[in-house]
């Protein structure tokens, strides 16, 4: 079984999807590329959280070939994998349909930032791309549009839902719960009235310091 430790890792990541409420049924998933192969684990499709282990993971091409494990990939591979070819830093991505930010995409509109904990990780709105069919290589190539150049770890999906690029998959996977956080923030303050905008100076201050002093060093 080629890359054991990678699919334990991205099996293990699966169960934070659910876990955070960011995915229904068999919907979402996962992938990582591993550094010194270039190939790509990822779920695969259709199965049910609960019935994946790291031996149903499927091993891919940097162009979704599959080159290890019995089982389909997730029809987005083929978008996972353009995104790996076209962001070279990127080596994990995440795919959700998270109520609150997909509602958000469903609008066709960015996710304002109006929190620090959203300066603190995304150092400015996330970005809605626009729509693209499953299954081939068209909303990786949104995703790569709307971050190219951008702060934001994650981008909406117009009518689809949420992707989101890390330096690792659990990077990635952690862009979709603050993803989803704060969209959920900013929806319900909504309901109270309007935003309180943040300046360009804080969110930047607010980026910087969470980017290069938080945690332990």
């Amino acid at each position: 079984m080629l890359l054991p430790q990678l699919r334990e890792e991205v099996c293990r990541l699966h169960t934070e999807l659910p876990k955070n409420n960011l995915v229904a049924w068999t919907s979402g998933n996962i992938s990582a590329r591993d550094p010194a192969t270039g190939l790509v684990v990822i779920k695969p499709s259709g199965l049910r959280f609960e019935d994946l282990t790291p031996a149903t993971m499927v091993v891919t091409d940097l162009q979704g070939q599959v080159v290890d494990g019995e089982l389909a990939p997730s029809s987005d591979t083929a978008s996972h994998c353009y995104i790996y070819r076209h962001m070279p830093a990127v080596h994990g991505v995440a795919h959700t349909h998270s109520r609150y930010a997909t509602a958000f995409a469903v609008v066709g509109e960015a996710i304002p930032c109006v929190t620090t904990a959203m300066a603190d990780e995304f150092g400015g709105p996330i970005p809605c791309a626009g729509f693209g069919l499953i299954g081939g290589e068209e909303i990786g190539a949104l995703v790569v549009e709307a971050l190219t150049g951008q702060r934001s770890p994650a981008a909406l999906l117009r009518n689809h839902g949420v992707f989101t690029i890390g330096a690792s998959a659990e990077a990635a996977v952690k862009a979709a719960v603050m993803t989803e956080d704060n969209a959920a923030i900013v929806w319900t303050a909504r309901q109270l009235g309007e935003l309180m905008p943040m300046s360009q100076a804080d969110i930047d201050s607010l980026h910087a310091r969470y980017q290069k002093l938080y945690g332990q060093r």
